[in-house]
């Protein structure tokens, strides 16, 4: 057996004479195929901003990545970012950078932070271009916009984060925990007719009806209340215009779910054969 030419051994033992063959992109390597993309991780304030004056942003303590390579404003310190001063009557967009650059494979690695000024613009202000190369195929530079700093006039408006937050593994079991939950609830009028079902599947809601009659009589008119969801599948904002279809469909000319989770259809006339619809949300 021989050995396979550019397999490259990282987790491995050498011998103690041997040159040194692991270097930082090594380990981004894995880190990258880990974590994924650039980000900042949910530890210490994730590098929360704070404008100081029309010429100083603050960001504090958070853990970066930039491809694969980290990077940490440590506990309790932060980076003061230097604003140049803006133009009267002029709109201009500052980005918040942490930069990573290298001189090679095996060379001199550099992490800064860096504000990179856009153009002062009397309509709409545009960001600054950024270098992002890819530096697992040897690129040199790559830039992480950290915040949107936006002027207008010589003043800061707003502050914009622009990285993405990179979750724990804790808080994926969990998002994965709330996924795997399901929960089934029926659709009562005040008769105790059945009307339909809902279940729910981590934080989708999905409610399909089953009712069906030779001849059926409701209220006209008005809203008319089919059924109540349990308190874990009502939504934060009122859920309105779902699908509706089956023989009687110009007869409903409205159905929605309420905050307080009464399902609700409105008709237009007093009977019909079957009322069938379909309605699917996310809960927060």
């Amino acid at each position: 057996m021989t050995d396979m030419p550019g397999l490259k051994g990282i987790t491995m033992n050498t011998a103690p004479e041997a040159e040194p063959h692991i270097y930082a992109e090594d380990d981004a390597a894995i880190y990258q195929a880990i974590c994924g993309p650039d980000g900042v991780f949910e530890i210490g304030q994730q590098c929360e901003s704070q404008a100081l004056s029309n010429n100083k942003v603050r960001v504090k303590d958070g853990v970066i990545i930039i491809g694969g390579h980290f990077a940490r404003i440590p506990y309790g310190d932060y980076i003061d970012f230097e604003i140049a001063n803006g133009q009267a009557g002029k709109k201009r967009n500052d980005i918040l950078i942490a930069k990573f650059t290298t001189t090679g494979s095996g060379g001199i690695d550099t992490f800064t932070g860096v504000v990179k000024q856009g153009a002062a613009v009397t309509g709409t202000a545009t960001d600054p271009a950024l270098t992002q190369n890819d530096l697992y195929q040897n690129g040199k530079i790559r830039e992480l916009p950290l915040y949107r700093v936006k002027l207008d006039g010589l003043s800061i408006t707003e502050v914009e984060p622009m990285f993405n937050l990179i979750p724990t593994i804790p808080t994926l079991n969990a998002s994965l925990s709330e996924l795997s939950e399901t929960e089934s609830a029926e659709l009562r009028n005040n008769f105790n007719t059945l009307f339909g079902y809902a279940e729910r599947r981590g934080k989708l809601v999905s409610i399909t009806s089953v009712f069906s009659a030779n001849q059926w009589t409701y209220q006209t008119s008005d809203w008319f209340t089919i059924g109540t969801l349990p308190v874990s599948m009502r939504p934060s904002r009122q859920q309105n215009d779902v699908a509706v279809y089956g023989s009687n469909q110009n007869e409903v000319t409205g159905l929605r779910v309420t905050t307080d989770g009464k399902v609700q259809a409105y008709f237009k006339t007093g009977t019909g054969q079957y009322l069938n619809f379909s309605i699917s949300y996310l809960i927060d």
